[in-house]
C-alpha cells in the first residue's frame, strides 16, 4: 500500500499548512479511530505532546476526532514519547499518540501513533489509516449517546519518573556527580531533572524554560554546544543533551567532548554483554552508524545488524531477532528490556550506572572506540527528485569508486525533512570530506 501522509517517524510538515493544519488532525483521528476500534467495549487512546505552540491546535482536533468515533481520550500535556508509549501499556489503551516533530524547530509538528503494545505502527498499518482517508469513514461516526469523553491524567509525569527511575539498577545512587541536563526546551523539561534529582546527582539545568517558540532552539541533541560549555563551566561530570520529544540523547564528558549515539551503543553493548543481560549477540544499528562501532563490537565478539534508518526499523529487527539494545548513530537508543521506543532518559541513566560501577570519569569510559573519519551534509530542496537526476547518479557512482572497499557512501531521502542527506565515511578524512562535497555540490544544481 502506499503512502503519502506517512513519514519514516509518522506524519510531519510546517504546522498549519499543507497536511499539518487541524483538519488533517482530526481526520486522522477519525481514520485511526475507524482502524483501531472494533466491537461494543469502551476504547481508550492516550495522547501527549511536546511544548510547540501548534500543539494547541493539532491536540484538540485529534480529540475531537476521536471523540467522534466513540473513544475516550486520555490528555497527558507536555510528555516524552517514550512516555506516552508506555502510559498507552499501561492504561491498556488501544492506541497512543504524540504530537511532536521532534528535532525539528517549533515551527513544524507532527503526529506520531503507537499501537496497544507501545510500539510504532508498521508502514502496513499507516498505509490502512491512509486508506481510511481517502475512502471516508461517515458511515462509521457513532450515535449521539455513544461520543467518547476525555480528561487529563493529573499525575501522569510522576508515573513516566517512577517508571523511568525503576530502570537504574537497584542499590546505585548518583550522590557525588553533578549533571549537566539540556531539555531542549521540549517535552522533557520537567521529567528529566526530576529523575536524575530524585537519584542524587546535583543538577545543572538547561532548556526547561518553553514558551512554545524556543524547543530545540539553540539547544538539545541537534545544538548541544551550549550544553558542552556548560558542563565545563560548572565543572559537571557529564553533559546530556536530550532532544523536543525526549527519545534522543547526546552525552558530553568532562572535558565537553561530545559522544554520539554510536559511542553509547557501544559503552552499554559491553557493560551488559560483561554483565550477561546482553541478547542476541550484539546490537541493531542502522546503515548511518560509523564503521568503527562495527569494527569495535567484532573486536570484542560482538556484531553489529544494520537496518534502513529509522527507529522503528531498528526495533522491528531486535523484536524478530531478540536483540535488546539497538539505536542510531543520532541518539535514538532503544534498550527493549526497558522501552518500546527509544528513550534518551533510560539511555543516560545507562550510561551513568557505567559511571558510578566504575568509579570512572566520563573520558575515561564514554569513547570505546575510534570512529572512522565520516562526514555528513544535507541539501535542502523543493520538491523534485534531483537523486534522479542523470549528473546525480554518475556523480554517486564516481564517488562510490573513489572510496573503494576501505570506505561506504550513502545519498538518501530525509523521510522528516525536504532533505537530501549525503554521507560518506573511509580512512582519508580529506578523500572524504571531497566526495561529500563534490555531490552535495551536483546535487544543489539539480535541485535548482
Amino acid at each position: 500500500m502506499n503512502r503519502r501522509l506517512f513519514g519514516t517517524d509518522g506524519i510531519r510538515g510546517t504546522a498549519n499548512q499543507g497536511d499539518m493544519t487541524a483538519e488533517t488532525a482530526l481526520r486522522v483521528g477519525m481514520a485511526a479511530g475507524a482502524q483501531f476500534i472494533q466491537g461494543d467495549l469502551a476504547h481508550r487512546v492516550v495522547i501527549g505532546k511536546d511544548t510547540r505552540l501548534s500543539g494547541y491546535m493539532i491536540e484538540p482536533a485529534l480529540t475531537s476526532g476521536f471523540i467522534s468515533m466513540g473513544v475516550n481520550v486520555t490528555l497527558v500535556g507536555p510528555m516524552p514519547t517514550p512516555a506516552v508509549a508506555m502510559l498507552t501499556r499501561s492504561l491498556r489503551a488501544d492506541l497512543g499518540v504524540m504530537i511532536s516533530a521532534s528535532h525539528n524547530p517549533f515551527q513544524d509538528n507532527g503526529i506520531k501513533l503507537f499501537g496497544p503494545d507501545g510500539y510504532k505502527l508498521s508502514d502496513t498499518v499507516e498505509a490502512e489509516i491512509e486508506a481510511q482517508l481517502e475512502n471516508g469513514f461517515e458511515d462509521k461516526l457513532t450515535a449521539p449517546e455513544e461520543l467518547g469523553r476525555a480528561r487529563r491524567l493529573d499525575d501522569s509525569q510522576g508515573r513516566y519518573v517512577e517508571y523511568v527511575k525503576q530502570t537504574f539498577p537497584r542499590g546505585l545512587r548518583l550522590e557525588g556527580l553533578k549533571i549537566a541536563v539540556d531539555c531542549a526546551n521540549g517535552a522533557a523539561y520537567k521529567v528529566a531533572p526530576n529523575v536524575l534529582w530524585e537519584l542524587g546527582a546535583d543538577i545543572v539545568p538547561i532548556g526547561v524554560d518553553p514558551d512554545g517558540f524556543n524547543i530545540n532552539k539553540g539547544c538539545g541533541s541537534t545544538n548541544p554546544e551550549f550544553m558542552q560549555s556548560q558542563t565545563m563551566a560548572h565543572g559537571a561530570d557529564l553533559g546530556m543533551a536530550l532532544d523536543g520529544d525526549g527519545d534522543r540523547l547526546i552525552v558530553a564528558d568532562e572535558n565537553g567532548t561530545l559522544i554520539d549515539g554510536d559511542q553509547i551503543m557501544a559503552l552499554i553493548a559491553k557493560h551488559w554483554a560483561d554483565d550477561g543481560t546482553l541478547r542476541g549477540g550484539g546490537i541493531v544499528s542502522t546503515v548511518m552508524s560509523n564503521l568503527g562501532l562495527e569494527r569495535y563490537l567484532s573486536s570484542v565478539g560482538l556484531e553489529m545488524a544494520r537496518t534502513q534508518v529509522g527507529d522503528r526499523y531498528v526495533v522491528e529487527h531486535m523484536r524478530a531477532n531478540d536483540f535488546n539494545v539497538g539505536g542510531e548513530q543520532s541518539g535514538h537508543i532503544i534498550l527493549s528490556d526497558y522501552s518500546t521506543t527509544g528513550d534518551g532518559l533510560i539511555a543516560a541513566l545507562q550510561v551513568l550506572a557505567v559511571l558510578v560501577t566504575t568509579g570512572k570519569r566520563a573520558s575515561e569510559v564514554c569513547r570505546p572506540f575510534e570512529p572512522m573519519p565520516q562526514l555528513l551534509t544535507n541539501v535542502r530542496f523543493n520538491g523534485g527528485q534531483p537523486l534522479d537526476a542523470k549528473a546525480v547518479k554518475q556523480a554517486i557512482a564516481e564517488g562510490e569508486d573513489r572510496l573503494g572497499s576501505t570506505g561506504r557512501l550513502l545519498v538518501r531521502t530525509s523521510g522528516t525533512e525536504p532533505l537530501i542527506r549525503v554521507m560518506a565515511e573511509g580512512e582519508d578524512a580529506k578523500l572524504v570530506a571531497a566526495v561529500v562535497g563534490d555531490i552535495a555540490g551536483v546535487i544543489e544544481q539539480a535541485a535548482g
